[in-house]
């Protein structure tokens, strides 16, 4: 068995058959050559790079001439908010708009669910929502709140890859926000247990407040307003100061503010463990083109500038971003389009998992960004955010996570045909160029020609436990 085998959690869950798939363009070890992957029991058994594109006759599957062979993407940052806010999101339907995009693993981020997955007696609720309703793997991130600081050990042996922390209100009663004290409290026990704060940077001294029922009105401007970049560069300074303190390994969720990379970049240089992730929507949305009342595009930190967005893809390219993930966050239309379009009262989160990849590809090829250059952000990268080796990578020992890219085949979104439970995106109407085919899960074929075809597949990934 290699490492990266030996390196995943155990799971436990059906396995598929011997299967091989070639492509003249696979991604292996960070380039793509022709290739023949081979997997046996629901494992890569085999990786052959090959002299020339392959022939019918090379293996069970062989990829068409417009088609590429990815590894499993990785998004480690997805909302599914079951048990609780089942009408919201829930596993089966998030995990379907996973597989439909291309995403085999996803970590379950622990809020908007009640009860959040804050204590072991949580997880198990979460689990045994989940149990059965699984399309892809998912892991999960245990939450530091106020009441479970000192606590977090018994959540962490069970195996959480780690814990997310707001630093400003969360939006939900049930998920409390650490004021500097309890930020510096949960970085000291992070580091004591060798696991890593997630951590949700936004400073609510910086913050503008809302009229005292909460509203804002409809003009887009105003709540970008609500929310400058001071506020994100205030928290994310406050972070890199408790991990140089302390010496726990950081990660800044969801960044929206250019201004803020020098920070992080001179934070890498000095060689603190700080790691930083950006979402769909910060690349490719910009403020400019939100609507008044169109509260589909609402989400915290907010869309900014559509020069903010070239900053932050000269980051993606250059690697001082690590990961590109959805921040999967829906809600109930109602909840989303409230009456008069108000962006101080409509929740704010992006639907966008089934559509991350997609969008973001789109936009590469707009601005002549190679499709190499991206993928490290939507696998290992995140895979590694996650403490999950070996996901999205084509090597001996990974899962068999398989994807079939067109990436020049055109299609328009149609919000009504996507796998998420609640219809609604800011991305409805948008023409992209570029989709996800076919997707195996352990070998085991998910989605063909786009559609899910065998849902249920999905494993959790969490140990095994002892003398199970």
């Amino acid at each position: 068995m290699s490492d990266h085998a030996a390196a995943l959690p155990s799971v436990q869950g059906p396995t598929g058959a011997t299967l091989t798939v070639a492509a003249a363009r696979a991604w292996v070890g960070g380039a793509f050559l022709p290739a023949r992957v081979r997997a046996e029991d629901g494992v890569v058994a085999a990786v052959e790079t090959l002299a020339a594109p392959p022939g019918p006759a090379d293996a069970d599957v062989v990829l068409g001439a417009d088609e590429v062979l990815l590894p499993g993407l990785v998004d480690s940052h997805v909302h599914v908010n079951e048990p609780g806010r089942t009408r919201w999101e829930g596993f089966t339907s998030a995990t379907r708009a996973a597989a439909a995009g291309g995403v085999t693993t996803i970590v379950d981020m622990p809020l908007n669910s009640v009860p959040p997955t804050t204590t072991p007696a949580a997880l198990d609720a979460k689990l045994a929502a989940a149990a059965g309703k699984l399309s892809v793997d998912v892991a999960f991130w245990g939450g530091a709140v106020p009441e479970t600081l000192g606590s977090l050990a018994p959540l962490h042996a069970r195996g959480v890859r780690g814990f997310k922390a707001f630093l400003t209100p969360s939006g939900v009663d049930e998920f409390g926000h650490l004021d500097p004290a309890g930020l510096a409290a949960a970085l000291a026990e992070v580091a004591a247990l060798g696991t890593v704060l997630v951590v949700h940077a936004e400073d609510p001294e910086a913050l503008l407040p809302a009229a005292p029922d909460g509203r804002l009105g409809p003009v887009y401007a105003d709540f970008l307003a609500s929310r400058p970049p001071a506020s994100e560069r205030a928290a994310i300074a406050r972070v890199v100061e408790g991990v140089r303190r302390t010496g726990a390994r950081a990660h800044v969720l969801h960044l929206s503010d250019a201004g803020a990379l020098p920070l992080l970049r001179a934070a890498r240089a000095e060689g603190l463990p700080v790691t930083v992730e950006t979402c769909p929507h910060y690349l490719v949305l910009h403020a400019e083109d939100v609507p008044d009342a169109g509260t589909q595009y609402k989400c915290c930190p907010p869309i900014r500038s559509a020069s903010n967005a070239d900053a932050l893809w000269d980051a993606v390219v250059d690697g001082t971003i690590d990961a590109v993930v959805s921040d999967h966050s829906p809600a109930t239309a109602d909840l989303k389009h409230v009456a008069g379009g108000d962006f101080g009262l409509s929740w704010g989160g992006i639907a966008g998992l089934q559509l991350g990849f997609t969008v973001v590809a789109d936009e590469a090829r707009r601005r002549g960004v190679p499709l190499a250059a991206l993928l490290p952000a939507f696998t290992t990268g995140p895979a590694r955010v996650a403490g999950l080796p070996g996901l999205g990578e084509l090597v001996v020992g990974a899962p068999a996570h398989l994807v079939t890219w067109a990436p020049d085949e055109e299609h328009v979104v149609d919000v009504e045909r996507l796998e998420h439970r609640n219809k609604v995106t800011p991305y409805d109407g948008r023409r992209l160029v570029g989709r996800v085919r076919d997707v195996w899960l352990h070998g085991v074929p998910v989605v063909t020609g786009g559609a899910v075809v065998q849902p249920g597949l999905g494993r959790t990934l969490l140990p095994v436990p002892t003398g199970a």
